[in-house]
């Protein structure tokens, strides 16, 4: 059965968005624990179909759940892949609709040994994918401080970033940085008071969304994920992504707009290059009932795109 303590983020607005049909095809590009998913089937017909990604093997046991359900299909994959593992399954241009609900899920924030979250004590591991890749132990032994303090700076947006560095560079060398609690309270000790005191969030916030950001090269999967979105869908089909913070957001929003209203040739008399994607709506935010039940909506924010049948624009 679907884990209980999470809830989906924007559920009600992104069945909205997707303007699911009963025979459509529709895809999950985040399957997580699966509550869009089950939405979803829950408004297809006999010949719908739903295709869900995830690469987080907790993921995959979840969906196991559905596996009796013969119009799903679960792939144990980030969405970076997408694009291939749609077209080897015929679907260039045959996907109705495709939801994208970014970041980490409730549950993994909730299991310490995962090493996502600053308030509990577990590896520093933070893979979304647990059986391959580099773990944040094997990166921060060997990189330097500049390495560190442009992760930080960059995918965090921490303007303590070189400071933070220092102290985790400085931790590391001493032999003291062997969990994520350490690491949080070595993050919090180079946050100044003055700049700490009266905010909402923790002083490690900022560093350990960078941390994951970089050891799953978020951003990159993120691209390809919405390239591969595009050359999916058919005309009128719906993309739906729901973002949690500023960089994947304009990440979106970058690429939505450049489908959406692409630069024009310059020369007068040539032909105009017309948008593959119309914007659809404006962006959507949770509603204060939802904020009110699910804290993590509160930084949630949808933007939806539908396809024409126009060739997709180049970069």
């Amino acid at each position: 059965m679907p884990e209980a303590d999470h809830k989906p983020v924007l559920l009600d607005a992104a069945l909205e968005a997707l303007a699911i049909r009963a025979d459509g095809v529709y895809v999950d590009a985040t399957f997580g624990r699966g509550g869009h998913t089950r939405a979803i089937l829950d408004r297809l017909g006999p010949q719908g179909r739903l295709i869900a990604f995830d690469q987080d093997p907790d993921a995959a046991a979840e969906a196991a759940h559905l596996r009796d359900d013969s119009r799903f299909v679960f792939i144990a994959s980030s969405f970076a892949r997408l694009g291939d593992e749609l077209a080897a399954r015929g679907l260039v241009g045959g996907v109705h609709g495709l939801l994208f609900d970014l970041g980490v899920s409730s549950p993994q924030f909730d299991v310490a040994e995962r090493g996502f979250s600053f308030r509990h004590a577990g590896p520093l591991d933070m893979r979304m994918n647990t059986r391959q890749g580099t773990t944040l132990a094997d990166w921060l032994a060997v990189a330097s401080h500049g390495e560190i303090a442009r992760v930080i700076k960059q995918l965090g947006e921490d303007p303590m970033a070189g400071r933070i560095a220092s102290r985790i560079v400085a931790a590391r060398d001493a032999g003291t940085l062997d969990d994520t609690a350490q690491l949080a309270a070595v993050i919090a000790e180079a946050v100044p008071a003055k700049i700490s005191q009266g905010k909402r969030t923790h002083p490690a916030t900022r560093t350990f969304q960078a941390f994951r950001m970089h050891i799953n090269d978020e951003l990159g999967a993120l691209d390809a994920g919405l390239a591969g979105a595009l050359r999916a869908m058919t005309p009128a089909g719906r993309l739906a992504v729901i973002s949690f913070h500023s960089l994947e957001d304009r990440r979106v929003k970058r690429f939505l707009r450049a489908q959406a209203q692409p630069a024009q040739p310059p020369v007068p008399m040539a032909e105009p290059v017309a948008p593959a994607l119309n914007l659809v709506g404006k962006p959507v935010r949770a509603r204060a009932d939802e904020v009110a039940g699910n804290a993590r909506a509160r930084s949630a924010i949808m933007r939806v795109a539908e396809r024409t049948e126009a060739p997709e624009v180049s970069a």
